[in-house]
């Protein structure tokens, strides 16, 4: 298992500085009174293709040499790694091919397709993703990116809190969702070399907390298929990502699905902030444990924006 270095993570950034957006970081007066600290969103929302994971996904498509990118790319994804990937392959104009589940939001479907990438249908299961990924593979010769537990996607997901950092001064902490776990990874990687004094937290749902309970517990917990309005963040840990998660993360918060949902409003009522659920989970267990960031600036990453905005979950169906 080779872990990234800072090295590469530098090298990543000025790898990907063409094909990403430096994205903004924009701060609301009202809900740092609400919560008692200093909140400093750092938009990935706002990142090419939509979501952060397009650092990761250009990273390990331009790193490629011209022999393996001919054969072109492929992924497993629940939406915003594919998208992303497909956004990179693009960009470097070589195929890319992306499983995903079938109940994945049509929009991030379509997103996909709107960069050229191929979808293939599995089953809502790691079990079944992974399956219906290795014949992909296998007709293909495609090069494996996998989401998360990769270390040139880790790499590039790490000038995500580069730029924070370099952004806004004297941060205390700083928060991200987890579902696999590569944004926090990412994180890690950075802040453990560059601000080791910025204590890093993850933000996870209940119904999907198995991050939570592998920190607990001090081994990876694996559900096969959790059920959350946060689709993004369904996946498990994996042993690149648990290293980071075991070794620099402080804690790991969770929130009902009720509250992400009223994180995910109150972020586009007062700041005007277009995201998906996965986005609003730091600031829902921010909310909930109010004692925790009491006084402290916080960087919170806000992961990306791409929703389906004919199925807001605050919308009877």
């Amino acid at each position: 298992m080779y872990i990234p270095t800072l090295a590469d993570m530098l090298v990543a950034h000025e790898r990907i500085k063409p094909y990403i957006h430096r994205t903004p970081v924009l701060t609301s007066s009202y809900i740092n009174d609400l919560v008692g600290a200093e909140l400093f969103f750092k938009c990935e929302n706002l990142q090419k293709a939509g979501a952060f994971k397009a650092r990761g996904a250009s990273n390990a498509v331009f790193g490629l040499s011209d022999e393996e990118a001919a054969k072109g790319v492929a992924t497993h994804s629940s939406g915003n790694h594919g998208t992303c990937l497909s956004y990179a392959a693009g960009r470097r104009g070589i195929p890319c091919t992306v499983v995903m589940p079938r109940t994945a939001p049509q929009a991030k479907k379509d997103a996909v397709q709107g960069y050229g990438g191929r979808v293939v249908e599995c089953e809502p299961s790691t079990s079944s993703r992974e399956a219906v990924f290795a014949e992909v593979v296998a007709e293909t010769g495609a090069e494996f990116v996998h989401p998360y537990n990769d270390p040139r996607v880790i790499a590039g997901q790490g000038t995500c809190s580069k730029e924070l950092i370099e952004q806004v001064e004297g941060l205390d902490a700083m928060i991200a969702p987890i579902g696999g776990g590569g944004m926090v990874s990412g994180t890690c990687l950075t802040l453990s070399n560059l601000a080791p004094q910025i204590k890093i937290y993850a933000a996870e749902p209940d119904q999907a907390d198995d991050a939570a309970r592998s920190f607990r517990a001090g081994h990876i917990i694996a559900d096969d298929a959790p059920d959350t309005v946060a689709d993004g963040l369904k996946v498990p840990l994996k042993d690149l990502t648990w290293h980071f998660v075991q070794n620099h993360v402080t804690d790991i918060l969770t929130c009902s699905e009720d509250e992400i949902v009223d994180a995910m409003k109150l972020i586009w009522k007062r700041m005007k902030i277009v995201m998906e659920p996965s986005s609003a989970v730091p600031l829902a267990t921010i909310l909930k444990n109010k004692e925790t960031f009491a006084g402290r600036r916080v960087g919170v990453i806000i992961t990306g924006g791409n929703v389906d905005l004919d199925k807001l979950p605050w919308q009877s169906n």
